[in-house]
């Protein structure tokens, strides 16, 4: 009988350790959202920025244009390189300390 006390106290222990998991799902679920969703309109303005860029573009004379295009395909491979390169830093830094364990506020 003496394992009563014992297995109480664990479930004690479990019970708050659910909690404490439920609670940092749920700020998990809430970052990712926000992260979603300004990764959805960082899509979006850049959609329309080179949208207007191709407007801007097609205005030129075609002499200029193409030398242009050249320039761009040039530019958009050097941003892919250092986009990628920052995408990678980011997923190899830790996240520790970014989110508790529920029991401060963001």
């Amino acid at each position: 009988m003496s394992r009563l006390p014992e297995l109480a106290e664990r479930i004690e222990r479990l019970l708050l350790r659910h909690e404490e998991q439920k609670r940092t799902t749920t700020l998990l679920e809430l970052q990712l959202r926000a992260v979603t969703d300004e990764r959805d309109n960082l899509r979006s303005r850049l959609a329309a920025a080179r949208a207007r860029i191709d407007a801007l573009i097609d205005r030129l004379p075609p002499g200029e244009a193409a030398a242009l295009v050249g320039a761009e395909d040039t530019a958009s491979s050097s941003a892919s390189l250092s986009a990628a390169q920052s995408a990678s830093a980011a997923v190899a830094a830790p996240a520790s300390g970014r989110l508790g364990t529920g029991s401060e506020s963001e």
